[in-house]
């Protein structure tokens, strides 16, 4: 029985599907990994523009507040926004999208503050969620509206405050103006949606970063993993013999040692810096795809277009790139997708135990590692946000690669 659709009248033409055409109509059909896929494109666009949409955009989101360390979800305070006593440059929005933005501002959290009439505000700060003592501070609002230098010899001449700001010559403002400019931009509401850790940092903004550490980490890793993988596989499969043997030996090898354990080897003697973690998780992971390509280029090059390939006098080179690899690219890609999730569980796994990503960047793992103590109390969630963050990305790229894995699979019904 044919599969060709037939016209039903004269006008109507026959679709025909190219094979790829077929097996993206199926995997758009598998609901399971078109969630997956949205995930991953939220997670990537959320790893992009993580500085821009981030609560902290402070470069790796390391703004912290003491006054308000582990706070719960939801948390919300007044907070005065204090001038750092320091010149900082301004920063476009290119690296805002970087690295981020360093805050101009301390952030003091307050439960109420009064202007004393005479330059000053005086503040009731905030000193914990259970109360306890009114701990209260004054301040001159030229040292909260300006940078001041190393000796800012302020002092009040009727209405107006003067001082020696951190560059330039000394200046007076009035104290009306200071104080309209503090109640307009230098005070203001701010919460916390994920509760704050340890450092009084938001943990939104570091979960959002979060994002880009292991979306960076399980794509370098996968791309090393693929260029090692393929290259090897590819080598051995082909030209068989002796050759193979030696790939063969080195695949055995790397097969043999415990992942983890080879990880720890490579990282201890590399470095802990970002590249040499990307080096190491990707050194340990080309080994299952040399073997898959190996497998299936050995089963290719006995094909008759292969044959004929090498008759026209095309070189070794060109009929594996050309004629070779691109009818393996299916099974490679459902690999690389497992592969993708196993990286991103390497990397939390090493920031966990301490030697992967380093404090202060805003590791998944990290955060799990500094807070796994507070699971059973009130203050579980400090842990339960990262590896729920975890356990949904790694979940999306398996759901990805299963579907890639049915929809590539042409004895699937469409």
């Amino acid at each position: 029985m044919s599969n060709t659709k037939q016209p039903t009248n004269k006008n109507d033409k026959v679709q025909y599907l190219s094979p790829n055409q077929k097996a993206l109509k199926r995997l758009l059909k598998n609901k399971p990994a078109v969630a997956g896929m949205i995930v991953i494109v939220l997670a990537v666009l959320v790893a992009v523009f993580g500085h821009v949409i981030a609560p902290d955009k402070t470069p790796m989101a390391n703004d912290q507040v003491l006054e308000i360390a582990t706070e719960p979800p939801g948390f919300n305070t007044m907070m005065l926004k204090k001038r750092k006593n320091r010149l900082m440059e301004k920063e476009g929005i290119v690296k805002l999208i970087v690295s981020g933005r360093e805050n101009h501002y301390r952030l003091v959290p307050i439960n109420n503050y009064q202007f004393d009439g005479q330059g000053h505000i005086i503040l009731d700060k905030y000193t914990g969620s259970k109360g306890g003592s009114k701990e209260m501070d004054t301040i001159s609002l030229a040292d909260v509206v300006y940078p001041l230098s190393a000796s800012p010899n302020i002092q009040l001449q009727g209405n107006n405050i003067s001082f020696n700001p951190a560059e330039g010559a000394r200046q007076q403002a009035s104290i009306s103006e200071l104080e309209q400019q503090v109640k307009q931009k230098l005070l203001t509401k701010k919460s916390y949606v994920l509760g704050t850790d340890k450092f009084g940092r938001d943990n939104l903004s570091r979960l959002i970063l979060g994002v880009r550490v292991s979306l960076s980490v399980g794509l370098m890793a996968v791309l090393i993993s693929l260029l090692i993988g393929v290259t090897m596989g590819s080598i051995g499969g082909y030209f068989r013999g002796k050759i193979d043997d030696v790939v063969m030996w080195i695949i055995n090898i790397f097969w043999s040692i415990p992942l983890l354990l080879l990880v720890f080897a490579l990282i201890l003697t590399l470095g802990r810096e970002f590249w040499q973690i990307y080096l190491a998780v990707g050194l340990t992971m080309w080994v299952e795809i040399a073997r898959v390509v190996r497998g299936q280029v050995m089963s290719i090059r006995e094909k008759e277009y292969i044959e004929a390939a090498k008759s026209l006098g095309f070189g070794h080179v060109r009929v594996i790139t050309k004629h070779i690899l691109p009818n393996i690219v299916g099974p490679v890609v459902v690999l690389t997708a497992a592969n993708f999730a196993s990286a991103i569980i390497i990397e939390a796994g090493l920031s966990f135990l301490g030697i992967g990503v380093q404090p202060p960047n805003p590791s998944w793992g990290t955060m799990l590692n500094e807070y796994y103590a507070y699971v059973g109390t009130s203050k579980a969630f400090l842990a339960i946000v990262p590896g729920v963050a975890i356990l949904i990305l790694v979940l999306a790229f398996n759901l990805v690669g299963n579907g890639l894995r049915d929809a590539l699979d042409v004895k699937t019904k469409m």
